[in-house]
């Protein structure tokens, strides 16, 4: 009989509720785009699953799968749900509500439409990560890029390597000193110190849209996604 529960982890959601449910039998995973996490405090697997079949063959002993991923983890959340609903498995995403809309932020579909109408002499602090950076490609912008782990140099970009939180005044000390003009970030929701920054010195704030749902259960209440595994889960080995 199933009793591990699989919580896809990577946010500090998913951080919480693997310390409320460390007495049960639950496996994390993490996708392994952070080269030195810290513990979770529960039994871990990283660097994904390689593919969508080696996806399945890992349900083949779990009873339910916690998704508190990232709320722009399209291709993740969207297997997650695909491979739980055809194996009959039980799944809820737990999932930080956006942001709400701020007055004077720009709504963008994605990064190259926010790349597209930066002006040429804008400075430009990209909070989406890496990933968002080929957009930003070519066009003469002083780039800064946020991430946790340091990287090889890139033409035209300059890193800022730090692990949240980021609390005001780290955030309104850095773009301050950086000359930033423009904040690129995605509504990921959660800490707002970066906007509330932003807001306090007048920069152009743009916010990448969130994609639509996967599909799938989703709650925004901690506290349901801890229910949800201890009713699935059995008592930790």
């Amino acid at each position: 009989m199933r009793s591990r529960v699989l919580i896809l982890a990577g946010t500090a959601e998913a951080r919480r509720l693997c310390a409320a449910v460390a007495d049960r039998d639950v496996e994390a995973s993490l996708a392994g785009a952070t080269a030195d996490p810290a513990p979770l405090g529960v039994p871990t697997r990283r660097g994904g699953f390689g593919g969508e079949p080696a996806f399945r063959a890992a349900l083949a002993d779990v009873a339910a799968v916690l998704d508190a991923t990232h709320p722009f983890a399209c291709a993740m959340t969207a297997r997650a749900v695909r491979v739980c609903v055809g194996m009959g498995r039980p799944y809820l995403r737990l999932i930080r509500p956006p942001w709400p809309v701020r007055p004077g932020c720009l709504p963008a579909r994605s990064a190259t439409d926010v790349a597209a109408r930066l002006s040429p002499d804008a400075r430009v602090f990209l909070a989406t990560g890496p990933g968002s950076l080929d957009a930003f490609a070519g066009r003469g912008l002083a780039v800064f890029c946020r991430r946790i782990d340091p990287a090889p140099e890139r033409d035209g970009v300059t890193w800022i390597v730090g692990r949240p939180p980021f609390d005001l005044a780290y955030e309104t000390a850095l773009f301050r000193d950086l000359g930033i003009t423009d904040l690129v970030t995605k509504n990921a929701g959660g800490a707002t110190a970066k906007l509330d920054a932003a807001a306090a010195l007048g920069l152009a704030v743009h916010v990448i849209e969130r994609p639509p749902s996967a599909g799938g259960e989703e709650s925004h209440d901690i506290r349901r996604a801890i229910a949800f595994v201890r009713s699935h889960a059995g008592p930790r080995p």
